[in-house]
């Protein structure tokens, strides 16, 4: 079919329109049609992402199901997929519904909340699917918008200073990126991606204030986009916005951030940086490598102490966004394919968790651990969701959460042992907070009179993890569901980018002898 990718991509935005000019009212039944209307969307979008997988050849490495046609100034609107690209489409595609779902208790400006979400959506996908650097840049950038006042509406108290942390802390990062972006216009002619990917960037070295720029112009443009990318995952020490985002963003919206938003950083990174700017990439990797580590063992550490149970699952996103960077530059197949798979992964998985922080949140209004203890007792069937996906967060075999570091971690220490052996440490510690967190909340005598009358998941919550218990149970005892479908993309990859590594380290032994 003709158009695929822009039909999936801007239905859920057609959906806000209607939302925005047609519905009137801010009664219980114009909430109740907002609401139905955006489930509506979603899904449909998801139902016709299916198509986009079932059609996709996973043999084939180039982009498929292209669209390409003249947009504005000479530049073009393209789209396409691959086998790294996909699977984040269908994750996406797969959540939002369970996203719009979660928030059906929402009361206030529900029919805003619906249309922030839909526009979300369309410019996530933009994000995944965009082939030209001007359509991705808008489809990046405008992505913050939504976030933006999705936290500062309907967050917590302190909602105002996180959505404007949020707000420039990532708009700030990709100014550098635009810079970057003009750079390549210039010295290419195109700002096609596509052929940007297999265009040389200048190698050659030179000085900048006495200081001896090695690998030249990929070196600096890897930086401008290394700063945006880095904040977008967020890497650490520039992960700071994160955890008061999830804090006072409404569950709905931690969801989003976790689950996918971040994945934009890491997606950036194999679209942009490794194929791009392979030689920078190189010679930033054992840069990369450390801090990865570092955030590994560091925001662990934190987590630990934290006593809101949003804040402590946020420090450990952080974490297992270490693993992806590592993954990621270890130029490798296992590396490389760990770092996708811990991304699709932590979708499921920190999205539900961060669902169940919800469930108790909507019931007693509290996120401090120390409110709560003993809920094994009123909520039977909530503990054992918890407790899986606790399972899944350590990195339990059987779930994709093992799956995923253990691929990374085999990568890493085919490049650097002592950096796979600090980041190993990382394990043992997410199972210490990860448990130490679920003995306070759900284990014990219920002994505070407030949990007394406490209810279990209603069945529209249990609907909401039934398929994220099937998807990180599927991945975990049948990876091939997705090392199939991305690890040739991802050999073509490594054997690019070893290609160009191995051509800038003879050009530069031709020049010392």
């Amino acid at each position: 079919m003709d158009n695929l990718l822009s039909i999936t991509t801007f239905i859920p935005a057609i959906a806000a329109g209607i939302l925005a000019l047609f519905l009137r009212g801010d009664d219980e039944a114009a909430n109740r049609n907002a609401k139905w209307l955006a489930v509506a969307a979603t899904v449909m979008t998801f139902i016709v992402s299916l198509f986009i997988l079932v059609g996709f050849d996973a043999q084939n490495t180039d982009f498929q199901f292209v669209e390409d046609r003249e947009w504005i100034m000479g530049f073009n609107y393209k789209m396409g997929v691959d086998g790294i690209s996909i699977l984040f489409v269908m994750l996406t595609t797969f959540l939002m519904p369970l996203v719009i779902a979660s928030c059906w208790d929402v009361k206030v400006r529900v029919k805003e909340y619906m249309i922030a979400f839909l526009l979300l959506e369309t410019l996530m996908l933009g994000v995944f699917m965009a082939l030209d650097l001007v359509l991705f840049y808008l489809f990046f950038e405008a992505g913050l918008i939504p976030m933006f006042l999705i936290i500062g509406i309907w967050g917590g108290k302190e909602r105002i200073y996180a959505s404007f942390k949020f707000f420039l802390y990532t708009f700030l990062g990709s100014v550098l990126m635009l810079v970057a972006m003009v750079g390549m216009f210039v010295a290419a002619g195109t700002t096609d991606i596509p052929t940007l990917m297999n265009f040389t960037f200048e190698t050659e070295s030179f000085s900048i204030l006495g200081v001896q720029i090695i690998g030249g112009m990929q070196t600096l443009l890897w930086l401008a986009f290394f700063a945006s990318f880095a904040v977008k995952m967020p890497m650490w020490p520039v992960h700071t916005w994160l955890p008061d985002a999830h804090v006072q963003a409404p569950t709905a919206g931690s969801v989003v951030l976790a689950a996918i938003l971040l994945k934009m950083g890491g997606y950036g990174f194999l679209r942009f940086s490794l194929p791009m700017f392979p030689v920078g990439s190189d010679i930033m990797a054992p840069l990369v490598l450390w801090m990865s580590a570092i955030a590994i063992v560091y925001t662990s550490l934190v987590a630990l102490v934290q006593e809101d149970m949003k804040k402590l699952i946020a420090y450990s996103s952080v974490a297992h966004m270490g693993f992806v960077t590592m993954g990621i530059f270890t130029f490798n197949q296992q590396g490389l394919d760990g770092a996708i798979f811990q991304m699709l992964s932590h979708g499921f998985i920190s999205g539900a968790l961060f669902l169940c922080v919800g469930v108790i949140y909507d019931r007693m209004h509290t996120r401090e651990i120390d409110a709560y203890g003993g809920l094994v007792n009123r909520m039977p069937a909530y503990a054992m969701i918890f407790m899986f996906f606790t399972m899944a967060n350590v990195g339990l075999p059987g779930t994709s959460g093992f799956v995923g570091e253990f691929l990374t971690l085999v990568g890493v220490f085919q490049v650097n042992t002592w950096v796979a052996a600090v980041a190993t440490s990382g394990v043992i510690l997410s199972a210490a907070y990860a448990l130490w967190l679920y003995r306070r909340v759900v284990m014990g005598d219920l002994i505070k009179e407030s949990l007394k009358s406490i209810t279990d998941m209603t069945t529209r919550e249990r609907a909401i993890f039934a398929p994220l218990v099937v998807m990180t149970i599927l991945l975990g005892v049948y990876p091939a569901l997705v090392t199939d479908i991305i690890g040739p993309s991802v050999a073509a990859l490594v054997d690019h980018v070893a290609i160009a590594q191995a051509a800038f380290e003879a050009t530069t032994q031709m020049a010392q002898n």
